[in-house]
This record gives structure tokens, C-alpha cells and sequence, in this order.
């Protein structure tokens, strides 16, 4: 019971720490066409039948056979069966390969990254942020783009980090890019947010401690294909990663969500802080 009240108070503790955080992102829309309705059927005008006032000739060919469709109908019936085995044996070999026959057709992943903080990176997200076009598909791209450039520029500064994927159809991967970008929204308190073509900024007052050195970026990136999968993670494989993510396109996203803690300049996060809200990240 004692526990019990203590992990109780330590969760209410960090609730009431909880420092700013911004997010920005959105799933491309793609109106599908209206529906169309069917034009009238052409009428072709019908031809009188007309009738020989003789008997036409009777064929008869050589070798005592008789008639006139000869071997056409004999051909027309074996290519049937030919036809139906053919796809039944598909069908079967598609059966015996599970849900994805021919691979996984999605992927969503999720990079997040510890950097020592530094206020021209929270202004430079924050720019981004609001810039941002989070309704199509080539403004989502851009973002992923300039996200993964700016992390990238701050490699030096990286100290912590983890990495998630995950495959499967595009209902499963975009179903799992949601529970990622909730659960990254839950662990700050939400002062500014653009997603999908809506922005939100609530007032706050920066909570600056002495111990405050850290900001956390996090990725979720739901793209049509492959994602790198899951593996020892350090430098290398996080920028093999960020790269991986500035490589989809708009033909490939499906959907992007960047959340960042803190958001406003003079906060950050204590290491204390860092490691309860992410116990998952890994020293790089």
C-alpha cells in the first residue's frame, strides 16, 4: 500500500512538473472523387432477320466428320479449364502466405531524440512549426525534411535516444502513428499545436529550473513501404533513421506528427524529468 502511494505521488509529482511542449503534424488529405452516376445504355438498332429462300451447303470434311464449327468449340472449352485451374492454384499459394502475400504495404516508426538544450533550436522548431503547410501531403514532406535537417545539424548535442517500428496494413500502421502521437502528447503540457491546418497556443508561464538542460524531440512517421526496423541504437543508426525519414515523399507519406518538450525558451528538462517521462531512451 505504501508503494502504491508513493508511485501515486510521483505520478501526480511529474503531472504538476510537466513542462511546455509544442506538437505539429497532421495525415494528408486526399478527397475521393464523387460518385458517378451510370449514363443511359447505347441502343443499337436490331437487324431484321433474313432467311435463305435455298438451303445453304452442308460442309462436310474429310475423315467422315460433319458440321460446320469444326474444332472451335473443343479449343474455347479447354482454355476454360485451363483459366479456372490457373486461378484456383493462385488463389491457394495467396491463402498459405498469411495476411501480407506479398510484405507488409506500410510502416510506422518513431524516433525520439534527448539533446542538450538550446534555445535557437526551440525557436527554430517553433518557426517550423507554425510555417508549416499540415494539410497536404508535399507540406508534410517539407516539414519531415526540415525537422530532420535541423536534428541533424545538432548531432554533437545528442545524448539520449529510442527507436520504434512497426508494419502492417495502412489501417493497423496509421492506427499505431495514433497511439504514439497521444502518448507523446501526455508527457508535457500542450502550449502550442498545429495540426492539420488548425493551430491552438495556450497561455503558460515557463517553469526555468537550475538543473534544466535537456529537450526531447520525437518523430512519428507513418510511410507507404518500408521503414529501417528496429535495432542497437547509436549515433549512426539514428542518423541512418533520420535520413531513412527524410527520404519519403508525397507520394509515400501517409502521415507525420513532431512533438517537442519544453516549447518555451528557458525551460528544460532535468535528467530526473528526462528518465522518468522516457524510461526507454537509451544512452548514445
Amino acid at each position: 500500500m505504501r508503494r502504491f502511494l508513493w508511485a501515486l505521488l510521483l505520478v501526480l509529482a511529474l503531472a504538476l512538473a510537466q513542462k511546455s511542449g509544442g506538437g505539429v503534424g497532421g495525415r494528408p488529405y486526399s478527397p475521393s472523387p464523387p460518385p458517378m452516376s451510370p449514363g443511359p445504355a447505347p441502343v443499337f438498332p436490331t437487324p431484321a432477320p433474313s432467311y435463305p429462300s435455298y438451303p445453304g451447303p452442308v460442309v462436310v470434311y474429310p475423315g467422315g466428320g460433319g458440321g460446320s464449327l469444326g474444332i472451335l468449340p473443343v479449343l474455347v472449352f479447354l482454355g476454360l479449364v485451363l483459366v479456372t485451374a490457373y486461378l484456383v492454384r493462385g488463389l491457394r499459394q495467396a491463402g498459405s502466405h498469411g495476411p501480407y502475400p506479398d510484405g507488409p504495404t506500410a510502416s510506422v516508426a518513431r524516433l525520439r531524440l534527448a539533446l542538450l538544450h538550446r534555445p535557437l533550436v526551440q525557436r527554430t522548431l517553433r518557426r517550423l512549426a507554425e510555417e508549416a503547410d499540415t494539410t497536404t501531403a508535399k507540406g508534410l514532406a517539407d516539414l519531415v525534411d526540415e525537422v530532420a535537417l535541423v536534428l541533424l545539424r545538432e548531432a554533437p548535442a545528442w545524448r539520449f535516444a529510442s527507436y520504434e517500428a512497426r508494419e502492417g496494413t495502412e489501417e493497423e500502421v496509421l492506427g499505431q502513428f495514433d497511439a504514439w502521437m497521444l502518448e507523446d502528447r501526455s508527457t508535457y503540457r500542450e502550449t502550442f499545436r498545429h495540426f492539420e491546418g488548425k493551430k491552438v497556443e495556450a497561455a503558460y508561464t515557463p517553469k526555468v529550473e537550475p538543473g534544466g538542460r535537456y529537450l526531447v524531440a520525437s518523430l512519428v512517421l507513418a510511410v507507404r513501404g518500408s521503414l529501417p526496423p528496429e535495432g542497437p541504437l547509436d549515433r549512426g543508426k539514428a542518423k541512418e533513421v533520420l535520413l531513412a525519414f527524410a527520404g519519403s515523399t508525397p507520394f509515400t507519406l501517409l502521415a507525420f506528427h513532431l512533438a517537442w518538450t519544453p516549447e518555451k525558451e528557458g525551460e528544460g528538462l532535468t535528467e530526473e524529468e528526462l528518465l522518468a517521462l522516457y524510461p526507454n531512451l537509451e544512452k548514445l
